[in-house]
């Protein structure tokens, strides 16, 4: 039978590939549009152990349907501080498991009825009204696209069957050798890399099982190398990113590589195991399916499926054990000194046993605002390039936030019905106090942004230094001595004079300079007198009610040594 290579062939695999990632992407987008924030936000609670970390990465990657996105969730959490390397490892392990949920999804005999479903769910994606409707909407109509798309990949695949060339040509990549499963596992991993997405390669790879293009052992190989693949993606992805974002990205793909390298020996065993197991599925993959008169092989993509799934499933249990030998290994990749800097996103004051007694309480919210503004004062090392700054402004900047917040809400936590008015003035005042710390970290992190974004002429950069240099001696006032960043010049004006000194001396720059580099100084110069002004206002607070009733005899000596020293009222 003469085969039309065009409408028999080429139309429906092309069409059905590009209906099924379209499927893919709106049913990831729709669950991801319903459940993205609820579900990190969810993750930043549940991961705090490895095994945790397991089951949540198993679970929301399950529900979002992208270990991509996951990863991506993950490195976010990672940069502000909400989880550590050691769960994220966990939770990117268990990502792999949650996305292999999608394939068994995949392989349900749903196709005919893709199209009607993907129809009937367009037109309530089309007609409704609120968001979420849209939503649910546009996932379940993703939902049956995939399906659908499957189903028209497997029908033109079938007819290559009857053509001899085409068969010839694939009769090299059988897995019933060891070097034609490594011939099979490379293509693959190739291919993956190529169109980055495991789910469509496993979705190819399942049309021409099910077609009978490939034998059923040659499609799981295939499986296997989409898997080792997708890691090449997850590596180009994190080319441009923070170092925690590489160390996530480089743990996904250690875990796959040294999977895959522990099963390839053991397929041959693996695949009687399987063909074992498909009996309680609906019999043997390689035993054809007569329908409308023509071969089918339904149960294959069944059989990849199940065996995807049991691949990830083993790969966490055999390297769960070596979760931390895994966070000491990537901890060193791209390690410098601005990592030994203390971990700011953390509060180290507030506990549960500071909460008891309220003087105690008190005494924890001064240390831990203290501890901010020293943290902030690191942005104007940054600005300078030392080396055991941190490097990354904003990163540095999202973990100040972050202990803002736990600072505000646990001095607000302090308000109780019964609270007399001078100790709930106190607590008011902390409040204001923490609150003026964050505009004078947000300050700071303009200062160090302006600077490292801005290659300064030679002539410009001593009124760079100098205002540097000022805003030093500024916090000087506002932190405990030996904590505030050095100066490196010699102070000869301060405060206003200081700050007009400066536009002086940057408006005289004239012709030396471009107009470019000296509205960046002026900018700079205004950063600087934000910071001046957050210094004074933070002053100011603290005079503004006595402090030396809110810190008990025990704490007077620590908050001493934080130059907490008791205030006359202002």
């Amino acid at each position: 039978m003469q085969v039309d290579v065009f409408t028999q062939v080429i139309v429906p695999v092309i069409g059905g590939l590009g209906i099924f990632m379209l499927g893919l992407e709106f049913m990831a987008n729709g669950i991801q549009s319903l459940a993205v924030t609820k579900m990190r936000n969810l993750l930043a609670r549940l991961a705090g152990t490895p095994a945790k970390g397991v089951l949540a990465g198993t679970l929301i990657t399950g529900v979002i349907q992208s270990s991509t996105a996951m990863t991506v969730m993950v490195v976010g959490l990672v940069n502000a501080g909400v989880v550590g390397l050691r769960p994220a490892i966990s939770v990117i392990m268990g990502a792999n498991i949650g996305t292999t949920l999608g394939n068994g999804l995949i392989a349900l005999p749903l196709g005919p009825l893709g199209l009607l479903l993907g129809g009937i769910f367009a037109l309530v994606y089309i007609f409704a009204k609120s968001d979420k409707v849209k939503n649910i909407a546009l996932a379940c109509m993703g939902f049956a696209l995939i399906f659908y798309g499957l189903n028209l990949m497997t029908g033109g695949l079938r007819p290559l069957r009857a053509m001899p060339e085409v068969m010839s040509a694939i009769s090299g990549l059988n897995a019933q050798t060891f070097t034609g499963l490594l011939t099979c596992v490379v293509t693959a991993a190739l291919i993956t890399a190529l169109i980055h997405s495991s789910s469509a390669t496993i979705g190819i790879v399942m049309g021409l099982g099910a077609s009978g293009v490939l034998d059923w052992q040659t499609a799981v190989a295939f499986s296997l190398g989409a898997d080792l693949g997708t890691t090449i993606t997850s590596w180009m992805a994190s080319l441009n990113l923070s170092r925690n974002a590489k160390r996530a990205a480089y743990a996904h793909i250690s875990f796959n590589i040294i999977g895959v390298l522990v099963t390839i020996p053991l397929f041959f065993v693996s695949m009687e195991v399987l063909r074992w197991a498909m009996g309680w599925f609906g019999g043997d993959p390689g035993v054809p399916v007569v329908v409308n008169g023509r071969e089918t092989y339904p149960l294959v993509p069944v059989a990849i499926g199940l065996y995807s799934t049991f691949f990830n499933i083993f790969n966490v249990i055999l390297l769960y054990p070596f979760i931390g030998v895994f966070e000491r290994v990537l901890s060193r990749i791209g390690r410098d000194a601005s990592e030994d800097v203390e971990d700011y996103s953390t509060p180290k004051y507030l506990s549960a046993s500071a909460r008891a007694e309220l003087p105690t309480a008190l005494a924890a919210v001064q240390q831990e605002i203290a501890r901010h503004v020293a943290a902030s004062a690191l942005f104007v090392e940054t600005a300078r390039g030392t080396p055991t700054a941190p490097h990354v402004a904003a990163e540095h900047h999202t973990a100040l936030d972050i202990l803002n917040r736990d600072i505000r809400a646990f001095a607000a936590s302090l308000f109780t019905p019964d609270l007399p008015t001078g100790r709930a003035e106190q607590v008011a005042s902390l409040v204001e106090e923490a609150d003026v710390a964050a505009n004078l970290s947000d300050a700071l992190h303009q200062v160090a942004r302006r600077v490292q974004r801005e290659e300064f002429a030679p002539e410009a950069k001593p009124v760079v230094d100098a205002i540097l240099d000022g805003i030093a001696r500024k916090l000087a006032v506002a932190m405990p001595a030996g904590q505030a960043p050095r100066p490196t010049g010699t102070a000869e004006t301060e405060g206003d004079a200081l700050i007009a000194d400066l536009r002086a001396r940057t408006l005289a720059l004239g012709a030396s300079v471009a107009p470019g580099q000296r509205g960046a100084v002026l900018a700079l110069l205004g950063s600087a007198e934000r910071v001046f002004q957050a210094v004074d206002r933070l002053e100011a607070e603290r005079r503004s009610v006595p402090r030396v009733a809110l810190v008990p005899a025990s704490a007077q000596v620590q908050a001493s040594g934080l130059g907490l020293a008791p205030q006359p009222a202002g």
